[in-house]
């Protein structure tokens, strides 16, 4: 959602830290640890670059960091310029040198993130800007406590249970007006001030009305060795299969005859079906069915009834060459189902050797092979035995495509 009034937004992303809690790893501190396959400031970095106020990006490093950031960027193409600028020995520190750093970029507001925050998204972003945009000079994100708190004594023992009525865990981006909290940061440390823990709490310091707005829940802080190894575990999750279902629908007419064809075992009666090919209506039905699962037309366009070669031909040809382009296109049958409308013959009496069948001609097991069949119910052309329909439903997963 757009702010009512547009602003101009510098982003400083505090990546100086140590990160001691996570524990040492060959990656560098944790802000650098990949998760997902990218490094976490990689991530957190994105998230900023795509979002339209944004338009600078102070990353205020740990001077021993210089080739870790330099090998980080590798990852990133933006649009947005990005710079850098070392910290001090306390966040407090580092956080006021990324706002001087900005001080001549001719942005109206700024939003201040922790590196290893990687988890927020455009949503959040944008309720802060519309909250800033509606002058609020700070604005903070957070989420109200639902655990019950309680205070302990020097020994360890609780003392008292905190009410957490109106309390909250609060997050960044803490965002504020440029000028507001720049000020409000060099008082501080002119002060001689440096035990503030967060940008928000020099603001209310300054006497400065902090606006709180939903936080989100997945806006966490990976601070130990555990919230980057679950943090990995979710960027690595595989994506959603690739599952496809098609469907099929075939009718053929009844003429007299010996006997009828359906899915590929034939079934003595005094009717026939008439059609170019073995008139097979379950196996048409179903190819139709594969092919639509990878857009491959249906069996009109790779077995033309024009073709005389086709004259009489067993339709397992047909069905073959449809599991076939499934599979050149990465699929794997997972199942097969062909409900055929009829009066008559019985199909029950053959539905375990139909279930074979399909079996067979698509390389799958049986119980992957669904035949089922009902009446008419006497209504239409098939009640009046003018004909036999079928329709068909085939589940494919795909692999390696989006």
């Amino acid at each position: 959602m757009p702010s009512k009034q547009p602003i101009s937004a510098g982003i400083v992303i505090v990546a100086a830290g140590r990160g001691e809690r996570a524990g040492a790893s060959k990656e560098g501190p944790k802000q650098y640890r990949m998760i997902g396959g990218k490094p976490v400031i990689v991530h957190t970095l994105e998230n900023f670059m795509t979002w339209e106020p944004a338009t600078q990006i102070v990353v205020v490093i740990h001077p021993d960091d210089e080739a870790l950031f330099a090998r980080a960027l590798r990852h990133i193409i933006s649009a947005i310029p990005i710079e850098t600028v070392h910290g001090g020995a306390t966040r407090q520190q580092s956080v006021l040198a990324g706002l001087r750093h900005l001080k001549d970029k001719q942005v109206s507001h700024v939003l201040i993130h922790d590196a290893v925050r990687p988890f927020f998204d455009h949503v959040l972003l944008d309720r802060i800007a519309e909250s800033l945009g509606d002058g609020a000079p700070a604005v903070l994100p957070a989420m109200p406590v639902t655990d019950t708190l309680k205070r302990t004594g020097s020994a360890g023992t609780v003392l008292a249970t905190v009410s957490r009525e109106s309390l909250y865990a609060a997050q960044t981006p803490q965002s504020f007006a440029f000028e507001t909290i720049l000020d409000a940061h060099e008082k501080a440390a002119a002060s001689g001030r440096t035990d503030f823990t967060d940008d928000a709490s020099i603001a209310e310091w300054r006497g400065i009305p902090v606006t709180i707005v939903e936080g989100t829940a997945d806006n966490v802080k990976l601070t130990v060795k555990s919230d980057i190894a679950k943090a990995d575990d979710k960027l690595s999750a595989p994506p959603l299969p690739d599952v496809r279902t098609g469907n099929g629908y075939d009718v053929h007419q009844l003429e007299a005859g010996d006997g009828v064809t359906l899915c590929g075992v034939f079934i003595p009666h005094d009717q026939k079906l008439k059609g170019h090919s073995d008139a097979d209506v379950a196996l048409h039905a179903l190819t139709d069915a594969l092919l639509a699962t990878c857009g491959a037309g249906d069996i009109g366009d790779h077995f033309p009834p024009s073709d005389p070669q086709w004259k009489g031909a067993p339709s397992r040809i047909f069905i073959e060459h449809a599991a076939r382009i499934v599979r050149e296109h990465g699929g794997t049958i997972m199942n097969a189902d062909v409900s055929l409308i009829a009066e008559a013959p019985k199909v029950g009496p053959h539905r375990q050797a139909m279930r074979a069948k399909l079996s067979d001609y698509l390389g799958i097991d049986i119980e992957r092979c669904s035949v089922k069949a009902t009446t008419n119910e006497t209504i239409g052309f098939v009640g009046r035995r003018e004909g036999i329909a079928a329709i068909a439903t085939a589940t494919v997963v795909y692999r390696g495509r989006k």
